[in-house]
């Protein structure tokens, strides 16, 4: 049988290796299943967010570092030191100004072990799906999710701590599915990617597994509530099934790219139009649960700290020393997890020289590689472009970028790792 995809396998992936593949399978089951499987953090936090893991739990950093380990030693016995290729440029500066900003971050160790920790995992996405080659890899990711789906559905009358209980301070959340999740946003997300993944699997007819699977995660995104995760996911399917019909011609690419820019227009006016609706729903707390409160420190925080930001990973558990503490009236600020907007996070911790430097490496350089037509007609592209509109739409109103081991974010980071494997067509050396 054909291979399903039209990368040109890599060497990894010609002659797999047990090492790689061991890594690989136990990096994804630390990212997507974690080592606190079915424990709801110890705090609720307010507008729907979730006190997160500590950063600084000791096992969980013995396990990313000893994993990233495996891979680092597998990547080097098998490219040399031509393993540094599988790390774009962008992506390496974007992470070294992440470990910079501990320069005029008020708590430097926090900057330096979280940037750590994101470097860890980032690094290890991308050496491992240039070692395995992107269908290999994607391939052994979307199993990893099928059984966490399973997982997920065996837990809802197993485990009381798999659906949102009644102690939760946000009343609203009680009785969402989350499965072996915190929050069922995360589990929604992660539902959202399984059934991208799924549908994109092969050309025609022969899907009905994955089909099956898809619509299995459909089911369970539903019951999450999460409605973020679920708009995102038809836009995603849209996007990807347009890229698929768009880009395989230059003409049909050209229709396409100038009909988005028409859209884009539209949406551009008719925000303008509604500016004043808008604005006022902004400003009302009940909105957007909750999330306009927050949304407004961090856009006063920004006036003010348009170029530098706080510091890398100080927006969360950093208490009285949130860098949004003195921009907003109590104290909810200190049991935020996130800022609900990648984007304006990013702004609020790196600055807009860091937001630069992400939009160049995980928005523009992908936008780049995805407007090559996609001559093999395959569907790989189209999934990789699927996820990754899901990735950027979901920035929108939860904080995925840079956000170490979360979920959204290692999809993003793998999608760029796929994306620079195809440009790196030439084996790297053995």
């Amino acid at each position: 049988m054909a291979n399903e995809y039209a990368l040109a396998p890599s060497p990894a992936y010609a002659a797999p290796r047990l090492l790689p593949t061991a890594g690989f399978i136990a990096l994804l089951l630390l990212i997507f299943i974690g080592l606190e499987a079915f424990q709801p953090p110890p705090e609720v936090a307010q507008f729907g967010g979730v006190q997160e893991a500590s950063r600084g739990d000791a096992l969980r950093q013995v396990a990313y570092l000893g994993v990233g380990g495996l891979i680092g030693l597998a990547a080097l016995q098998r490219h040399g030191w031509n393993l540094l290729r599988a790390i774009p440029v962008t992506m390496m500066v974007l992470l070294a100004w992440c470990v910079a900003s501990a320069l005029w971050a008020p708590e430097t160790g926090i900057v330096l072990r979280r940037a750590a920790f994101e470097i860890i995992v980032a690094v290890s996405l991308l050496l491992e799906v240039e070692t395995l080659g992107a269908e290999r890899a994607f391939t052994l990711w979307r199993w990893v999710l099928a059984g966490v789906l399973v997982i997920n559905f065996l837990s809802i009358p197993l485990i009381p701590a798999a659906v949102h209980g009644a102690g939760e301070v946000d009343p609203l959340l009680i009785g969402n599915w989350r499965g072996l999740y915190g929050h069922k946003n995360i589990a929604g997300a992660v539902c959202a990617m399984t059934v991208i993944l799924f549908l994109f699997t092969r050309n025609g007819r022969g899907n009905w597994m994955g089909i099956a699977i898809a619509l299995a995660a459909c089911v369970f995104l539903y019951f999450t509530r999460s409605k973020s995760s679920a708009g995102f996911l038809v836009a995603a399917l849209a996007a990807g099934w347009v890229y698929r019909a768009g880009w395989r011609d230059g003409l049909s690419r050209a229709i396409v790219a100038v009909g988005a820019a028409l859209l884009a227009l539209a949406a551009a006016a008719f925000v303008a139009l509604d500016i004043n609706v808008i604005a006022r729903a902004l400003e009302d707390p009940r909105e957007f649960t909750g999330r306009s409160e927050i949304w407004a420190a961090e856009l006063r925080y920004i006036a003010d700290h348009p170029l530098l930001g706080a510091g890398f990973g100080t927006f969360t558990n950093t208490k009285s020393q949130s860098p949004l503490h003195d921009y907003v009236s109590g104290s909810w600020v200190d049991a935020v997890s996130h800022g609900h907007n990648g984007y304006l996070q990013v702004l609020v911790t790196i600055g807009g020289i860091g937001f630069a430097l992400l939009m160049l490496a995980a928005v523009a350089v992908p936008v780049t590689r995805f407007w090559r037509l996609n001559r093999a007609g395959d569907d790989f592209r189209p999934m990789l472009f699927a996820l990754f509109v899901f990735a950027i739409l979901h920035n929108l109103m939860e904080s995925d970028f840079l956000e170490g081991d979360g979920a959204t974010w290692s999809a993003l980071l793998l999608v760029i790792a796929a994306l620079n494997s195809e440009r790196l067509r030439r084996p790297l050396s053995v």
